[in-house]
């Protein structure tokens, strides 16, 4: 590998450039992981970050969190008989149940994938 070098104040420094990295957009679960990375995990986040895969890394972080969540309320929804029936006939009920399993699966998913 050749570096070029250039001259800033008497000092020779090496003219070094970050790979291209892809430009996904990155959601709200990503930022938590980014924002984590950055604060707990310094190193992992420098060596993704030189290796040009921050962002995909995040976009699937993102990706895999949102399709977890879903996943997860599903589940709880099926397993304690929240159903369009129950949509139906007690929307303020649902609501209710639906808000606490989105908050049930939040929690597992940060706690087991945006600060693991």
């Amino acid at each position: 590998m050749e570096l070029s070098y250039r001259t800033e104040n008497g000092m020779r420094l090496p003219n070094l450039e970050l790979p291209e990295q892809a430009d996904h957009p990155i959601g709200k679960y990503g930022q938590m992981r980014l924002k984590f990375m950055k604060e707990h995990r310094k190193g992992t986040y420098t060596t993704i970050l030189t290796e040009g895969r921050l962002n995909q890394y995040l976009h699937e972080i993102d990706e895999t969190a949102e399709e977890q969540i879903s996943q997860s309320i599903s589940r709880m929804a099926l397993s304690l008989g929240v159903t369009e029936k129950m949509k139906a006939e007690n929307p303020m009920q649902w609501v209710q149940m639906m808000n606490n399993l989105k908050n049930a699966a939040e929690e597992e998913v940060l706690a087991n994938l945006i600060y693991a």
